[in-house]
């Protein structure tokens, strides 16, 4: 018997992918950066939340609004905005 016309996975052709690969998180670092301190303060507001005064809290809470508009800010192009 023999296994002619029969193939094996290995001399199988494998597909190519059509669709580029995007790897944006290595190409904005300074966004990379700004995701990465908003996560860490996120994590810190979430184990302090109970300890913290009210005041800290605040804080924290404005912190949090201008970490997420430098993530806005840095994702969409936007300029800076005045000082």
């Amino acid at each position: 018997m023999t296994t002619r016309g029969k193939r094996s996975a290995s001399s199988t052709p494998r597909p190519v992918s059509a669709a580029p690969v995007v790897r944006e998180r290595r190409r904005n670092r300074p966004l990379r950066e700004v995701l990465d301190e908003l996560l860490s303060h996120t994590r810190d507001i979430a184990r302090r939340a109970k300890t913290m005064t009210p005041a800290e809290l605040d804080y924290a809470q404005q912190r949090l609004e201008w970490l997420a508009d430098e993530v806005w800010r840095l994702s969409t192009g936007e300029a800076p905005p005045p000082e």
